[in-house]
């Protein structure tokens, strides 16, 4: 048995009183967060005991937050400047806060009533109980056990993003009796290919001409540059980010479904769908490139584990240029306006999605080879 850790999204339904304490709340959080990151960014230190021992008094008076809610920013700074100096030199940059979100920690800053599911949050002036709505995969489950909430602002509504944490029963490698290639594309959204041969093309042509349509419509909106028009097109990139998360369920879930029990889904690692953007001139770029790949692949992924499969994510460098059939590389083999590949070698032809398909299903293969023969070689601990 594993754990996994997946986030829920659940509307806050506040009253007209709830949600002015709230806005207020989180633009004292977020003051709060910046002064912390100035103060920090000054004194060059990211130990909490120290931070606290400085500023802690003073974070609450001036910023009047409950002691939770001062420590929850503090650790949401550190946090934040540990994150930056990941990737960036050491205090090269500040973090600046300006969302409307702040969070909460399971237990101390917020809880849920069991029975009626409302949703009890600390705010500057004490603890209050907002109603909820739970629906679809966000139903309520007692057993859960849930970690730091973020509670957020976003288009006139209070979103509560909830980390679960879920107990999955694992599968072995030696128990996996299918292996399946998944290439995501322009074309084909996605496109598998199994152990039985089967080849299966999902969505491509009409998400591009729906993508399209919505282009269309936000650049009328943007030239007219009224209130109204600007007030739709906020209701518009509303509307395409829900419709894009429904495409990536839908495709996710028939996906996972094909595949099966005691399967092991390949999947990129997505660094080529960047790159594949670029291939494209700026004015089509978005209808033909931009689409929400990563957030397909977590779907992909929390899909399999939450239903008895398995899923890895291997690089795919050159699966669109090699023949599964003799090996040969080229970048000749592939011609990707027609979206054909044809090997120069020994002239197999195929659809270029489904070779790339082919050849991580071959990739899965070496690859449960190799944690075989790793767990082989792996000594025996004496008795």
């Amino acid at each position: 048995m594993s754990t996994i850790t997946i986030t829920r999204k659940v509307k806050l339904e506040p009253t007209k009183e709830q949600d002015i304490l709230l806005q207020k709340s989180c633009q004292k959080y977020v003051d709060a967060c910046n002064f912390i990151a100035q103060w920090i960014f000054d004194n060059k230190t990211l130990t909490m005991k120290e931070i606290s021992k400085s500023i802690y008094h003073q974070v609450r008076r001036d910023y009047n937050l409950p002691s939770q809610m001062a420590q929850s920013a503090m650790r949401n700074v550190i946090s934040s400047y540990r994150a930056i100096h990941s990737t960036n030199k050491k205090w090269s940059i500040k973090p600046t806060f300006r969302r409307s979100k702040m969070d909460y920690v399971w237990n101390r800053d917020y809880s849920i009533n069991k029975t009626t599911k409302d949703f009890s949050i600390n705010t500057i002036d004490g603890r209050i109980k907002i109603s909820t709505c739970w629906t679809g995969n966000e139903k309520f489950s007692s057993q859960e056990k849930y970690g730091t909430a973020t509670v957020q602002y976003k288009r006139g509504k209070w979103i509560l993003h909830l980390p679960v944490d879920i107990d999955v029963e694992d599968v072995s490698l030696d128990d996996v009796s299918n292996i399946v290639g998944v290439d995501m594309g322009i074309n084909f959204l996605a496109t598998s290919y199994d152990s039985k041969g089967k080849t299966t093309f999902y969505k491509g042509r009409e998400i591009k001409d729906r993508r399209a349509q919505y282009k269309r419509l936000r650049s009328e909106l943007q030239s007219k540059n009224t209130r109204s028009s600007k007030k739709r097109l906020a209701s518009i990139g509303s509307r395409e980010n829900r419709w894009i998360n429904d495409v990536n369920h839908c495709i996710a879930k028939a996906l996972v479904n094909d595949a099966g029990k005691n399967s092991l889904i390949v999947l990129e690692d997505l660094t080529g769908i960047r790159s594949a953007t670029e291939r494209f001139c700026k004015k089509d770029r978005y209808v033909s490139a931009s689409w929400a790949f990563y957030d397909l692949r977590q779907k992909i992924e929390y899909k399999a584990h939450m239903s008895g499969r398995l899923a890895v994510a291997l690089d795919p460098a050159y699966t669109s240029q090699k023949c599964p059939k003799c090996g040969y590389t080229s970048r000749k083999n592939r011609n990707k306006k027609k979206h054909v590949f044809c090997c120069k070698k020994c002239s197999y032809t195929s659809n270029d999605d489904r070779i790339a398909a082919m050849n991580l299903h071959s990739m899965g293969i070496q690859y449960r080879m190799q944690l075989s023969l790793i767990h082989i070689s792996e000594p025996t601990r004496p008795y």
